[in-house]
């Protein structure tokens, strides 16, 4: 759970501004969508993979070019 403390005379609107930048930041709403459904170990770690040769390929062409 989250917590914001609220200081004294502070705007709502800054402290709806900072849970949300935090609530992005912690990426809870990407853990929710990934236990919404099951993903074999396999099929996790492929995509794994298949990111990093993604990531790296990038790399190597900001390198070279």
């Amino acid at each position: 759970m989250l917590i914001i403390p609220i200081k004294e005379g502070e705007n709502i609107d800054r402290a709806l501004k900072r849970y949300k930048r935090k609530f992005s930041n912690t990426k809870t709403l990407k853990q929710l969508r990934d236990r919404k459904q099951f993903n074999k170990p396999s099929v996790v770690k492929r995509a794994q993979m298949i990111k990093a040769s993604y990531v790296q390929g990038l790399r190597t062409k900001e390198e070279i070019g």
